[in-house]
């Protein structure tokens, strides 16, 4: 496999928004700041990304990145763990009117990740995120789970509020890290509460993993499954067990990321390119890849 994108690769991917990434400022380390990152998008021809970051919402700052690098448009989000208040709809609720766009569900903090509340044995290879986490709880500082359903898998009264929340300005709705069981309660809470656009993120990734009979599922219900090159490339997954999912659940409802971002990973910029190599590689059209990683990812950005 080329060590970087083709550059029929690049061309594919053209005027395509990563809707994925992790970048500096950040508490963890980064492989590049979100200003470079824009600049970057513009030489080679990306429309932008949408700023995650674990522990505060990047609205206001993705306005000013905006307006950094001409043709490029940074997409602010906001992530629902400990630090923003959990299921907080009022985080939620100034988020959108500083113009954020996606609303993830707890990452660190869901449930479904237990790195960060449980002790590492001897040898245990430690995420960055996890130790953040120890470090944090050494402090005395609580970090609890949070909880999007109580004991007999009910949408929370607070996790209707921020779907309410979502819904009424329009957000895209993220599953992020929370596992089976919940996502399969937020997907459903989504659509009654009037959430038009429901993300399933990662279904490959190793708090989740899902089956591909519940991807088909999730599919069906009227979500999206977004599928983050990082989750293959550091071996939580194979490229195969991805293509199958997509295969199994429609071109339509399929669009392509990376999550880069970590020091570790390919350059943030060239994430989307990797993905078009890998996919013709795996025997997808050129037009099918278009659909999902340009015209899949514009929609979403609006």
């Amino acid at each position: 496999m080329p060590s970087e994108p083709t550059d029929r690769a690049r061309a594919l991917v053209r005027g395509a928004y990563d809707l994925h990434v992790h970048v500096a400022p950040d508490v963890p380390e980064r492989r590049i700041d979100d200003v470079t990152l824009a600049h970057r998008c513009a030489k080679v021809g990306l429309a932008g990304f949408g700023l995650k970051s674990h522990y505060t919402s990047t609205a206001e700052r993705a306005r000013i990145v905006s307006a950094t690098a001409s043709g490029v448009r940074a997409i602010g989000t906001i992530t629902l763990n400990r630090a923003v208040g959990g299921m907080n709809a009022l985080a939620v609720e100034i988020a959108a009117r500083e113009g954020a766009r996606i609303v993830w569900m707890p990452t660190v903090d869901s449930p479904a990740e237990t790195a960060g509340r449980t002790e590492p044995k001897p040898g245990d290879k430690v995420p960055l995120w996890a130790r953040l986490q120890h470090e944090l709880r050494g402090l005395g500082l609580g970090i609890d789970a949070v909880e999007v359903t109580d004991g007999d898998g009910a949408l929370l009264p607070e996790t209707r509020d921020v779907l309410r929340a979502v819904a009424r300005h329009g957000m895209i709705l993220a599953t992020a890290h929370l596992g089976r069981d919940d996502t399969f309660a937020v997907v459903d809470g989504a659509f009654e509460e009037g959430v038009a656009t429901v993300v399933v993120t990662h279904p490959e990734f190793t708090c989740q993993n899902f089956s591909i009979e519940d991807q088909v599922a999730l599919a069906e219900k009227g979500c999206l499954l977004e599928r983050c090159l990082t989750t293959p490339h550091s071996g939580k997954t194979t490229y195969e067990h991805v293509f199958d999912g997509v295969r199994a659940t429609g071109i339509e409802r399929n669009f392509f990321s990376s999550d880069c971002g970590n020091p570790d990973y390919p350059p943030v910029e060239d994430g989307l390119a990797i993905w078009a190599d890998r996919l013709l590689e795996g025997g997808f059209g050129e037009d099918e890849i278009r659909a999902m990683v340009v015209d899949a990812s514009r929609r979403l950005a609006g």
